[in-house]
């Protein structure tokens, strides 16, 4: 009895497999290409590293410098475009489209508004509330402690401070777009190119000389 409930479990699995496959063959293959935009912009600034992506399939490609990307698809496949500091996009692609298909998508930024916060010279509560209580306030008439504008403190903040959340996107974006306008052209070591050592020795010259 248990051999043939196996036996039918799988005839049942091959059949449902056998559906699967014959219902992914009835769909088409689209080449699907277009380019990413902001909306709220009047030009349509080109919003480049945009991951394009079909999560069912996990399959997909990011957008290049000028928001342009191009895949194959199939009809039905459902798109879903992301990128960090803009909203999700979703678009599915029609039955009835053609064999290329081009697109423009409008991505909308993702503005977060977050509570408001005041910034007191004190470093924490209880040094706050002992300057109050002892009416020692470290204040001069523009109402800012002129120990927190020493130069020196203020170059230290600036050399020490890592950057922000905006500051490594742009630099993540930058590298980026490098990497991909030079991806497709020889890397050239500076140390064997012989003007390079022309120059040099000249420079060399010219300090002797003075």
């Amino acid at each position: 009895m248990k051999k043939f409930i196996i036996l039918g479990l799988l005839l049942l699995s091959v059949l449902c497999t056998a559906q699967v496959a014959q219902a992914q063959q009835k769909k088409r293959i689209i080449q699907l290409s277009g380019v990413v935009i902001e909306e709220d912009t009047v030009n349509g600034r080109p919003v480049p590293g945009v991951h394009v992506y079909v999560p069912k399939a996990g399959r997909g490609t990011t957008t290049n410098n000028v928001g342009f990307f191009s895949m194959p698809v199939l009809t039905g496949d459902e798109i879903v475009i992301s990128s960090v500091g803009y909203q999700h996009k979703s678009f599915t692609v029609p039955d009835d489209s053609p064999e290329y298909q081009t697109i423009i998508i409008t991505m909308l930024q993702d503005t977060t508004l977050l509570p408001e916060v005041v910034v007191m010279p004190f470093p924490t509560e209880e040094v706050f509330k002992e300057a109050v209580l002892a009416l020692n306030l470290p204040m001069e008439d523009e109402r800012v402690d002129k120990k927190n504008m020493n130069q020196e403190l203020l170059a230290l903040m600036v050399k020490t401070t890592p950057m922000d959340g905006y500051q490594n996107q742009r630099y993540y974006l930058n590298q980026w777009a490098g990497s991909t306008n030079s991806k497709f052209q020889p890397v050239t070591n500076p140390f064997l190119n012989p003007f390079n050592w022309v120059k040099f020795f000249n420079s060399l010259k010219k300090n002797k000389k003075k």
